[in-house]
């Protein structure tokens, strides 16, 4: 519709990954830390710990076996090792169990958001040799989620007038992302789109993030965590993959295009996995 122009997505892309997406970071982490909630902090970390790391170990060991050009293997990765925790994550444990349920799963995301915003870049930046260290970990998402780690542990908030104002300007993180991916697929042929959703990759990436590496977690059961916790990390683990690797494919000349049907078959299949996965772990709790 010529609504927006081909310098659009650049600044969309900006707009998120430095206004947007730490505003929304302070704005999650902003919730009051006790002792009663230290116990289960330590089990939500250790259950972060674990899943993420097995998704990387496998998403680098599926990187190096897939057949696919340069562009699509670090997409390929990212799809795999990173979900949409941040969004749908907490429209779906708000859903199940309320303000408590968002506190815990704030807590769970403080080392997903520390690897979305330096593992995550490295995987499209790896082979550049103009990307320092320093400025991989020295950005936006970083610094957001140290200074809200550092609000969540001190014995005051934010003041309430720059609290709605994170929590307004974060919540546009969700429209523009899906405003980004229907720019990117707007420059696609009917013919790439039957082709990527043929494609086996896109596949066993959606099958990797939405039931196998979730499913991983189940491990917990015989270390007697708490009910409640076990079912927010796998419901958490199991979300569709990251609107952000689009973002990062952009950003850094990957295959956007390929990152977008990625992310769009993920989060079609999360409407039928995750109530399944829920019905599953109901079952087993009981």
């Amino acid at each position: 519709m010529n609504i927006l122009s081909r310098h659009a997505n650049p600044v969309i892309i900006q707009l998120m990954l430095y206004v947007t997406l730490p505003a929304l970071i302070l704005f999650s982490l902003d919730t009051t830390f006790s002792k009663e909630l230290l116990m289960d902090f330590s089990w939500l970390i250790a259950m972060s710990v674990f899943v993420m790391t097995v998704s990387i170990v496998i998403g680098a060991f599926l990187r190096w076996r897939a057949a696919l050009p340069e562009g699509q293997k670090s997409v390929y990765e990212s799809l795999i090792v990173f979900g949409n925790q941040g969004f749908i994550g907490f429209a779906v444990i708000y859903m199940l169990m309320g303000e408590q349920g968002v506190v815990y799963l704030t807590l769970f995301n403080i080392l997903y958001l520390v690897l979305i915003w330096s593992y995550g870049i490295y995987l499209f930046t790896r082979n550049d040799a103009s990307v320092t260290w320093r400025a991989l970990f020295l950005n936006p998402g970083i610094l957001a989620t140290l200074v809200g780690l550092a609000m969540l542990f001190l014995p005051f908030n934010w003041p309430d007038m720059l609290l709605r104002t994170f929590e307004d300007v974060g919540k546009m993180t969700v429209p523009l992302s899906m405003i980004l991916i229907g720019s990117l697929l707007a420059d696609t042929r009917f013919e790439d789109f039957k082709l990527y959703s043929k494609n086996l990759y896109i596949w066993s990436a959606s099958l990797m993030k939405l039931w196998i590496l979730p499913l991983t977690l189940l491990v917990f059961l015989f270390l007697q965590v708490p009910e409640q916790l076990l079912l927010i990390a796998v419901l958490t683990a199991g979300m569709p993959s990251a609107t952000t690797t689009t973002v990062y494919a952009q950003k850094f000349g990957a295959d956007a295009v390929f990152a977008s049907y990625g992310v769009i078959h993920s989060t079609t299949l999360c409407m039928l996995t995750i109530p399944l996965m829920y019905s599953l772990l109901q079952w087993m709790i009981k």
